[in-house]
């Protein structure tokens, strides 16, 4: 182990995964990264960001599938060793989860080892992508498991193997769940809503989801704070 002095920790840089229905917007959140992205689109979705000047687009081919570890690996490796890719995007881990499944249990003799060697993989990739020192964003699917509680909320979570998910997003400082309501675009980081959330960025529970990026100041929070009893009374109306 490397051991750092008090007042020296090591500075790295955030990484954020959202997860949501399709059509919230998932994929424009890389806009508002700042600097030279590279995007590894792995759900052939990135028309909503094919106008911008500053995205280094790598998509799948057929004769990727096959060996998709060993390409999204090297690539990546790529990416975290160029100095000119500031943010580094996966979107959608849910469909590279499924093609890294599918590829575990051809290749399988015991299907009782598949979920963990699937696990162990997407722990060695979010390592990887911590010790990049780059910005990190991932998108995924969600899933709506139903109505639950005394409150009725419903309770969402990423469309993942849980363990798979737990594994690879340990590594993120923001996980949260993109919605939109009444139509605006919303972000859930409150893992007290019973969704799979959390901040370790700042102390927001719900932004727009236009501010994923920038903090606000604490009184933007109060505010925010108050949209979020809005829409839960709102919600119970509904």
């Amino acid at each position: 182990m490397r051991f750092f002095t008090p007042g020296n920790f090591p500075e790295h840089h955030n990484m954020y995964f959202v997860y949501g229905d399709g059509g919230t917007g998932k994929t424009s959140l890389l806009k508002q990264f700042k600097g030279n992205k590279a995007l590894f689109s792995f759900d052939l979705s990135y028309n909503a960001v094919k106008d911008t000047g500053d995205i280094t687009l790598a998509v799948l081919e057929g004769t990727d599938i096959p060996i998709i570890q060993r390409v999204v690996w090297d690539n990546l490796v790529a990416a975290v060793n160029s100095p000119n890719i500031d943010v580094i995007c996966l979107d959608n881990v849910t469909a590279l989860q499924n093609y890294v499944l599918d590829n575990i249990e051809h290749a399988a003799k015991d299907n009782r080892q598949n979920y963990n060697a699937m696990q162990k993989w997407f722990r060695d990739l979010a390592t990887l992508l911590r010790r990049s020192n780059k910005t990190i964003y991932a998108t995924a699917h969600a899933i709506d498991k139903g109505k639950n509680g005394i409150d009725e909320q419903g309770r969402y979570e990423a469309d993942m193997n849980i363990k798979t998910f737990n594994a690879f997003t340990s590594m993120f400082d923001l996980v949260g769940r993109i919605y939109i309501k009444d139509g605006k675009r919303w972000i859930d980081l409150d893992p007290e809503q019973e969704n799979h959330a959390k901040n370790r960025i700042d102390d927001r529970t719900l932004i727009s989801a236009d501010e994923l990026i920038e903090p606000k100041q604490k009184e933007d929070i109060t505010e925010q704070e108050k949209t979020r009893e809005q829409l839960k009374k709102l919600a119970k109306k509904g």
